[in-house]
């Protein structure tokens, strides 16, 4: 996960627990795994109908994996003692929706705020169009020049958003999801995999604040629930 608003193991390489007290998960994590990011094309729609649900079960057993070890969760030692698993909304395949990428190739780089006084610097790669809950909308994607350099992480995507569960199911500060770039104009966006930034269950992470632009006025109930 980026954290943080970032994911445990691989904006998914994986975070490592910072030693740092003010540790970032963009410096020590890349945000997520390899097998958990989304680059899914439509040449392969039918086969993500098919294992749809499996893959949201193996994503859900491999985050509390993540959270369960020392090494990579982001938890104190006290809560790691009683961590029985992360609570997720049921699987939902409806949630799994192909978006349209409209790039922005002029797009500057930026300062993104953060919950400490770090600025995370990203840069719009485009926005993403699509239908959820039978209302159309739209999310801007972005992309971290520095991490870019990354090995591993050269077509890695961050994509923060709210709705309108946050502080009620869902953790207030909202959610991110991992993507990588696709070879052509689509992707699928599986909003079960949305995730919690760290910061929502340790203050000593730093993570980047939801820009106001990427708020769904709608309920996303997948993903990752409030901790």
């Amino acid at each position: 996960m980026r954290s943080t608003i970032f994911s445990p193991k691989v904006y998914l390489g994986t975070c490592l627990l910072f030693l740092v007290f003010l540790g970032s998960c963009r410096d020590g994590k890349r945000y997520h795994s390899e097998a958990e990011v989304t680059a899914t094309t439509r040449a392969d729609e039918n086969k993500v109908a098919v294992v749809g649900l499996k893959a949201i079960l193996a994503h859900q057993e491999e985050l509390n994996a993540e959270f369960s070890d020392p090494e990579t969760s982001p938890l104190s030692q006290e809560e790691l003692r009683k961590f029985d698993g992360l609570p997720f909304f049921s699987p939902d395949t409806t949630y799994q929706v192909w978006a349209r990428l409209e790039r922005s190739p002029q797009a500057l780089p930026f300062d993104m705020p953060t919950t400490t006084e770090r600025m995370a610097r990203e840069r719009r790669y485009g926005v993403l169009k699509f239908n959820l809950n039978g209302e159309s909308f739209q999310l801007e994607v972005y992309q971290s020049p520095d991490l870019m350099l990354q090995e591993g992480m050269e077509d890695y995507l961050f994509l923060p958003f709210t709705d309108r569960t946050n502080g009620e199911t869902t953790y207030e500060g909202g959610r991110y999801m991992d993507l990588r770039i696709p070879s052509g104009d689509s992707l699928l966006l599986d909003f079960n995999r949305a995730y919690n930034p760290y910061c929502a269950y340790n203050v000593k992470y730093s993570c980047p604040i939801v820009p106001q632009v990427n708020h769904l006025d709608t309920e996303v109930q997948a993903g990752v629930r409030y901790y």
